[in-house]
């Protein structure tokens, strides 16, 4: 897509943003591909090299020294060092500007906080926090050693579990509920990186189209959003896009 075609879309998503009367971002993986964060689904995804089963929640109940190994290698070993983006830095500007109301993110990188974006929903939940599957205390990862796993619970002896969702088990509340009524009541969406794959994150979009939003999309190629529900799309990188997207509103971008 020529620059010239980007920087068109990028004052039109600005006019729907500066007239919005609440915003709302909804990412997912492909924000976070600039910080060396692989997404899970397609060419070069992590399930193209990881047997998705080792994250089923029965699966890890049953199994959690063979799940635990895979989940440290990938979430604890090779990801752990990841910084946020400008892409991240970008959403982040915008919400201080009073631009932006708040992130949805189906990540659980935890680099929209890290940019120092304070209103996020984590509607899968984070990878940096640890839960007991016995007494249900919470805890940060870095508070445990993971030289040994599966990591166990100091109150209970219970086995810990990454606090993120896994295959079969439920959206977290509140973050569920309030996506859904962000999902309502904001009246510009900015799609980041999210292909609609995922269910049911991906019915967040679309209600909040159907409940009157305009739909900002930002992704490196079409997705199953494009052609249903999106109004502006940006053919491009998140950092690039983003970059376009704050220049045309006015807004410093300094990462």
């Amino acid at each position: 897509m020529k620059n010239e075609g980007l920087e068109q879309s990028a004052a039109k998503a600005a006019a729907l943003v500066k007239k919005g009367s609440r915003v709302a971002a909804f990412t997912g993986a492909g924000i976070s591909v600039e910080s060396g964060i692989p997404p899970f689904r397609g060419p070069g995804g992590l399930w193209s090299r990881y047997d998705p089963r080792l994250l089923e929640i029965d699966f890890f109940r049953e199994n959690p020294g063979q799940s635990w190994k895979t989940i440290k290698e990938i979430f604890y070993d090779s990801f752990a060092g990841a910084k946020p983006n400008a892409a991240h830095y970008a959403l982040a500007a915008m919400e201080s500007a009073g631009m932006l109301h708040c992130v949805i993110t189906q990540n659980i990188d935890n680099l929209h906080q890290e940019a120092a974006s304070r209103q996020v929903l984590e509607f899968h939940g984070n990878s940096r926090r640890l839960v007991c599957l016995g007494c249900s205390m919470s805890c940060r990862v870095s508070q445990i050693s993971l030289e040994e796993i599966p990591p166990t619970c100091r109150a209970c002896g219970g086995i810990l579990k990454p606090d993120f969702v896994f295959f079969g088990e439920p959206i977290p509340e509140p973050a569920g509920i309030r996506s859904n009524l962000e999902s309502r009541l904001s009246d510009v969406f900015l799609l980041i990186g999210t292909t609609g794959e995922v269910m049911p994150a991906c019915l967040i979009p679309r209600t909040a189209k159907a409940n009157g939003a305009a739909i900002v999309e930002i992704n490196t190629a079409p997705s199953e959003f494009t052609d249903e529900i999106t109004d502006v799309f940006l053919e491009a990188p998140a950092t690039k896009a983003m970059g376009c997207l704050l220049q045309a509103l006015g807004i410093p971008g300094d990462r």
